[in-house]
């Protein structure tokens, strides 16, 4: 997956546009700080070293918690290194192959596709925070499975990556269709109506980026799929929810009902310049759709559509997200303590974030505020925060595995040799064998 990393400073689509790197990683953040000896915990009672990436989303949320913490513990401080994803990942990498832990700091922002990889390779780098007093029974089940390893939870779930379906619903109007004709579908609904709305307007439904399998995952997530099994083993080869997924896509491609473009920024232009009347992505995409100013009004959101015929399919998936993890060197009674008070339990903490950066919280109680409630002009005055949150805990939780990029990047070029004609068989066993390949 990939986000844009321009944020729009514009007045209006600040609200939600400001969380585009968030999930990412790497975009937004320049100049990081090289920690050294200042990279691992503080050593004072009263300080936290945290490492993170993106002053105006993740470190900003940081701040903000600093500020809700420090009414009741006035001596508080946090030392806030910004650290791109990549470096992080580095960092972590170098620190646990050459055992100098105590260079860590007391905590880190850890893409959620990521964590299961660096626990199972590196457990010497985190604390088991399951018994720390967090309420994680208040984030939805499959963010926290991200965080999870045998039954122990390792991260406090932070920003969104649900998945969500956002509509120009002008051009929806011009077919004779409604956002309602669109929401608890499936994907069989979704091609018929998209062709029709093909017909009519000349314009697809969806675009995404050829070579990307960002679309098929959020379909196999969507009905409780993985690419791996519970003992993380590839799940490639004879996966009857993934087969779906890819005919699914193939049939949207075949069909004009998705167009194809070629690199990310084209993928954003199609929205922006209203030449596709929809995507599906996770819910930070609608920063990127905000820029369109012009189109303020035009936009509403509802969930995707189900895989037909799969057992346990749903609405809902997810792309994206990143947690707090505690490391191995922290003060950990003060790190739990304060995500705790904050990140896992302050109304007030995700109120003052969200409107100036839109930072769409996975702790479910944050919904039940009078900010998350507020209609957004830009999407037709719906609640689109509040229809997030709602959406969130209907994820299924699946295990992503220990090598799950290269479970994705596998399948996303067994997915172009599909499009090109290879045999989906024989591409799919091609796909598995390079995971295991990787995996030893």
């Amino acid at each position: 997956m990939r986000r844009m990393t321009k944020l729009a400073a514009v007045a209006g689509v600040a609200s939600i546009s400001l969380a585009l790197a968030a999930c990412d990683g790497g975009g937004g953040s320049t100049g990081a700080t090289d920690g050294g000896s200042d990279g691992g915990a503080d050593g004072d009672d009263n300080t936290l070293t945290v490492w993170a990436w993106d002053p105006a989303f993740n470190i900003y949320s940081l701040e903000e918690a600093e500020k809700v913490y420090q009414q009741d513990h006035p001596d508080f401080e946090l030392d806030i290194i910004e650290t791109p994803w990549e470096d992080v990942q580095t960092k972590l990498t170098t620190l646990a192959q050459s055992q100098q832990l105590g260079e860590l700091p007391d905590i880190f922002l850890m893409q959620n596709n990521a964590f299961q990889k660096n626990m199972i390779n590196y457990p010497e780098l985190f604390t088991d925070i399951t018994a720390s007093g967090v309420a994680f029974d208040e984030f939805p089940e499959s963010v926290v499975a991200f965080s999870t390893l045998d039954g122990a939870n390792y991260g406090v779930p932070f920003d969104n990556g649900t998945a969500v379906t956002p509509m120009r619903t002008d051009i929806l109007e011009e077919a004779g269709y409604t956002i309602d004709d669109f929401t608890d579908i499936t994907w069989d609904q979704f091609i018929t109506q998209g062709k029709d709305v093909l017909d009519k307007t000349g314009k697809p439904l969806l675009s995404g980026t050829a070579g990307s399998a960002d679309l098929v995952t959020m379909m196999l997530q969507s009905a409780g799929g993985s690419l791996f099994d519970a003992e993380g083993n590839p799940t490639i080869v004879d996966n009857d929810a993934l087969l779906a997924a890819i005919d699914v896509y193939t049939e949207l491609v075949e069909s004009g009902v998705m167009v194809q473009v070629n690199e990310w920024d084209e993928y954003i232009g199609t929205m922006v310049n209203s030449n596709v009347a929809a995507t599906i992505n996770g819910v930070w995409i609608l920063g990127s759709i905000q820029t369109a100013e012009d189109q303020s009004g035009l936009w509403q959101i509802t969930n995707m559509p189900s895989l037909d015929g799969q057992p346990g399919a749903t609405n809902y998936s997810a792309n994206g997200g990143s947690s707090w993890a505690v490391s191995s060197n922290a003060n950990a009674d003060l790190a739990t303590d304060f995500l705790s008070s904050t990140f896992a339990g302050s109304t007030e903490f995700y109120d003052t974030i969200l409107p100036s950066s839109g930072a769409i919280a996975n702790w479910i109680p944050a919904g039940e505020s009078d900010v998350y409630a507020e209609p957004q002009p830009f999407f037709a005055d719906q609640p689109v925060f509040q229809l997030v949150l709602e959406y969130a805990p209907q994820v299924p939780a699946i295990n992503t595995g220990a090598y799950y990029y290269e479970g994705r990047d596998a399948v996303a070029a067994a997915i172009t040799n599909i499009m090109n004609g290879a045999d989906v068989t024989g591409a799919l066993e091609e796909a598995q064998a390079t995971v295991e390949f990787a995996m030893q």
